[in-house]
């Protein structure tokens, strides 16, 4: 049976790289979560008005990929620790949250937090929230860094995210 988790961690293009290429992962979808706007658009999310996030929603089939596994994925892909920023994509469209629609997923990714802070040198200011909305993104965004190989955003910041999954966690990739 799938499960799903939203993640949220900088731009939902590279998050949406990173985990399309998971074995057990079934399916991504960008979207937007977590703010007050009914059915935004990326242009009102990137204005930073609407209190959504940038997300990769990831349905997983946890006999294949444990939530832990995505988790530690998730804590390893981008920068937990900074606030309303990662690299060059600054505002509160890219915090570091973590989307859960199963209460009992809730106490995994808070046990995961604390186990990810104590390897770090500082605190991790990931949000740990129930999902009350998930926005598909405008279909343009779907599997972008695979249809757009050659832009630079793709060359130089979402590659070497990639490559850096593939080389920490080799087992886990399709």
């Amino acid at each position: 049976m799938s499960k799903s988790i939203v993640l949220g961690g900088g731009c939902f293009w590279c998050t949406e790289a990173v985990f399309s290429i998971l074995e057990g992962v079934e399916q991504t979808q960008p979207g937007y979560s977590g703010g007050n706007v009914k059915n935004p658009t990326y242009e009102m999310v990137c204005e930073g008005n609407t209190g959504h996030v940038e997300v990769t929603k990831v349905d997983y089939d946890p006999e294949k990929i444990t939530l832990q596994e995505i988790l530690d994925i998730f804590f390893s892909m981008h920068d937990p620790t900074s606030l309303n920023r990662q690299g060059n994509d600054v505002g509160e469209q890219y915090r570091s949250v973590i989307f859960y629609d199963n209460d009992s997923d809730e106490s995994t990714i808070r046990a995961s937090l604390r186990e990810h802070e104590k390897k770090l040198s500082k605190k991790i200011v990931t949000s740990v929230e129930p999902l009350r909305n998930f926005y598909p993104a405008e279909s343009y965004h779907k599997d972008y860094f695979r249809n757009n190989p050659k832009t630079a955003y793709c060359n130089y910041v979402i590659k070497p995210k990639v490559e850096k999954m593939r080389h920490i966690y080799p087992a886990l990739l399709k």
